[in-house]
């Protein structure tokens, strides 16, 4: 197998001949979140009838070759478990895809009890893929050769694997199903907000006193800071655990901090004193200007709260038939319709079929398979 590795200018002209007249070519993306402070796309990989290119986003600029093959709602991109490579290349990228077929989609209709691509494979055509780089750095450069040939794989055998697939798809009958997923999963994008207070990401953080919780949100803020100048991933630098133990112990010297459990004791010593710093300050605030835990609202703070007990029927009531249905079809409860979806409709229920499209979420192909079933459970 032959794998061309681009990664200047040269080489980015045999992928844009490669596409050129291509009406379908398969697609898969690598980031390294894994070990980088940022998960920024670090490989895409590319199979077309051609051949097989690995692009390196790191060292040359991609997006103007892939831009106008990606963007042609006639030409099919295959890929597999899309979801999150949809959304890096909107925001790495700046680049939107307009005829995606998913293969893990498809699988998940056909109501396959596997559906990632290493059993996929396997079953359809006796390929087992390693394991050994699943959180490999796809920012290391060079790339090693093991390496190349491993994320060439991701795309090698999508498009026959597709082609089967797609098969069993029209013999149900339920290609209108996966087009309209596929058609939402074009439209997904990544999500910037970042107006989250970071000690609501932690765990077994509630019953920490109020200074306790502006010590963790210091020492979550000192990690942030030394990860992002190593580049690393945040827990690679300390587990949130650890800066939990951290908040409560309250270390008054380096060495204390050095002997906390879970954190390296050598970058305690040399870059703990600002966190240590930190914590004086903290500590010299009288009790009213204490942070704290964010103050939340009761249902923000006990979940959704326990709904109505006219809720909670309605919801068992569709809940019992979607089952049933799922049983019927041959599908995955989630794949037929999730339970964020029923609790909706049993909070506020729709009157008519109108009104069901009208719920976020929903599929013209679901509310066709079960929707005047609900509707009569929620009269």
């Amino acid at each position: 197998m032959e794998i061309r590795y681009v990664d200047d200018v040269a080489g980015l002209g045999e992928v844009e001949s490669a596409l050129r007249n291509t009406e379908r070519f398969a697609l898969d993306c690598e980031a390294a979140g894994y070990h980088r402070y940022s998960d920024r796309l670090c490989l895409v990989q590319l199979t077309a009838p051609a051949g097989t290119f690995l692009l390196d986003p790191l060292s040359v600029d991609i997006a103007p070759v892939l831009r106008e093959a990606l963007a042609d709602p006639d030409r099919q991109v295959v890929m597999h478990g899309a979801d999150y490579d949809v959304r890096l290349l909107d925001r790495d990228l700046g680049l939107e895809i307009r005829g995606l077929y998913d293969t893990q989609v498809t699988a998940s209709l056909l109501g396959l009890p596997a559906l990632g691509l290493s059993a996929l494979l396997k079953e359809h055509f006796g390929v087992e893929l390693s394991k050994k780089y699943q959180k490999a750095d796809w920012a290391e450069r060079p790339i090693p050769a093991e390496m190349r040939s491993y994320a060439a794989h991701d795309t090698l055998h999508l498009l026959e694997l597709r082609d089967r697939l797609d098969a069993r798809l029209r013999e149900m009958g339920r290609e209108e199903w996966a087009e309209e997923e596929f058609r939402a999963l074009e439209q997904v994008r990544f999500d910037t907000t970042e107006d989250v207070d970071p000690v609501t990401r932690v765990k077994n953080t509630r019953d920490l006193h109020p200074r306790e919780v502006d010590r963790l949100r210091a020492a979550l803020e000192w990690r942030d800071g030394l990860a992002r100048v190593r580049d690393r991933a945040s827990f690679r630098i300390a587990g949130d655990p650890t800066l939990v133990e951290v908040a409560r112990r309250n270390p008054g010297t380096l060495e204390e901090l050095a002997n906390v459990q879970g954190l390296n004791g050598g970058l305690a010593r040399g870059e703990g004193q600002p966190l240590l710093e930190a914590f004086r300050a903290l500590d010299s605030l009288p009790d009213e200007e204490v942070r704290g835990y964010p103050r939340l609202s009761a249902e923000e703070r006990n979940g959704r709260g326990r709904p109505p007990p006219e809720v909670d029927e309605r919801f068992n009531r569709i809940k019992a038939i979607r089952n049933a249905r799922a049983e019927e079809l041959g599908l995955d409860r989630a794949a037929l319709i999730s339970n964020a979806i029923l609790q909706r409709m049993a909070e506020s229920p729709p009157k008519s079929v109108d009104e069901m499209l009208e719920i976020r979420g929903i599929r013209t192909w679901q509310v066709d398979v079960m929707g005047n079933a609900v509707l009569r459970a929620l009269l």
